[in-house]
């Protein structure tokens, strides 16, 4: 670490799970056990109340057994089953007291035995499923961020922070990447989304950064570090056809940095950076825009480079469309450029801090793609 920069990782990277699945999975659906006694306690007496009230005309103790149905969808299997045991309890106790026929005792001694059994099972049914769920969930979080490069980056051009969120959900998990290497040609970065979902995405992301990675330090123009990417998205379809998974392409912006008051850009298919400069926020046109990687042979044209202004002070923000394809609740798009230009004379760790807190508010915490943000500045002075 360079002196006077604070590594956020608490804020830009979650944890790895430290907690058995099994635990969180069964622990996110747990309430209290006194809570669950109270409730139970409450809901048994206004029910004895009101059969007492109603008579044998309306006998409403046999109701009771959809308590345990209740208890196994918040409940753990051995409080569902506490439950159960108590409504059994209950109802044992008010037919061993009525006057009832026998086979009428019987018959719903019987049926709520049934019924409690049944959402004890349900309830172990549930927890087993969510357990494979974050099992699965956690394992392919980890693997992404173990895989990814921890931030913030510095280098001898360029200093990078970072936010990086994963949805977190099995279904959900993308394929958003990120990199920063430093060559005997300059700083180069990547930032990219891999079209799709799931572990097939992320796949195809990970081949993109490895070749980006050996490309980076080997080639001297950035157009061929794109095409070594290119590449190997193309070879990584090749296989995954050959499997029966989708071929996927990468949407992906390519930086180097040299130092100067410039910086090298080829972009393919991604969405455009952001300046943020002397108090103001802007937009930068990209004019030579080719198509995401592993399309190629599609298009027939080759990929270009073209200069992006990089002044002293200024800071360059790219980002993953998960950020400004957030909605709100109505359905509205995130308005980066507009928040941007509120932020643009903050430090590059306050902006993100703002934008994650932003976001988040905005979106009310429902996110539905993976979030990816770089700010990208220079070093300290003497770092």
């Amino acid at each position: 670490m360079v002196r006077g920069l604070r590594r956020p990782a608490a804020a830009r990277r979650p944890p790895l799970p430290d907690a058995d699945p099994a635990e969180s999975a069964a622990g996110a659906a747990r309430i209290g056990n006194w809570a669950l006694a109270l409730w139970l306690l409450l809901l048994t007496v206004a029910v004895v109340l009101l059969d007492a009230l109603t008579g044998n005309d309306l006998p409403l103790i046999p109701l009771m057994v959809v308590l345990p149905a209740l208890a196994s969808v918040f409940c753990t299997v051995r409080q569902t089953t506490a439950a159960a045991v108590w409504v059994m309890l209950v109802v044992v106790g008010s037919r061993i007291a009525s006057t009832g026929a026998f086979w009428d005792v019987a018959f719903l001694i019987g049926f709520s035995a049934l019924a409690s059994a049944l959402g004890v099972v349900a309830c172990a049914a549930r927890i087993r499923h969510a357990t494979e769920v974050a099992r699965l969930r956690s394992a392919v979080v980890a693997l992404q961020r173990q895989i990814l490069r921890p931030l913030p980056v510095v280098t001898r051009q360029i200093c990078a922070h970072g936010l990086y969120e994963p949805m977190e959900e099995d279904r959900f998990v993308g394929g958003d990447i990120y990199e920063v290497v430093h060559s005997p040609h300059g700083t180069r970065v990547i930032i990219g989304d891999v079209q799709g979902k799931g572990l097939p995405a992320i796949g195809a992301g990970f081949a993109a950064l490895g070749a980006f990675r050996e490309a980076a330090v080997r080639e001297p123009e950035l157009t061929a570090v794109a095409d070594s990417v290119e590449d190997a998205v193309v070879r990584h379809n090749a296989f995954s056809a050959g499997t029966g998974e989708t071929e996927r392409f990468v949407t992906a912006l390519l930086l180097g940095f040299d130092g100067g008051d410039r910086v090298r850009a080829v972009n393919c298919g991604h969405l455009p950076p952001r300046l943020l400069h002397d108090g103001s926020a802007s937009v930068v046109p990209l004019h030579r825009t080719s198509v995401p990687l592993g399309m190629a042979e599609l298009s027939g044209e080759e990929r270009a480079a073209e200069w992006l202004g990089f002044p002293p002070g200024a800071v360059l923000l790219v980002l993953t469309d998960g950020v400004t394809e957030a909605r709100d609740a109505a359905g509205a798009f995130y308005p980066l450029d507009e928040r941007l230009g509120a932020w643009a004379g903050r430090t590059p760790d306050q902006v993100l801090d703002a934008l994650q807190a932003d976001l988040q508010e905005f979106s009310g915490g429902v996110r539905r793609d993976d979030v990816a943000v770089l700010v990208l500045s220079r070093p300290p002075d003497g770092a």
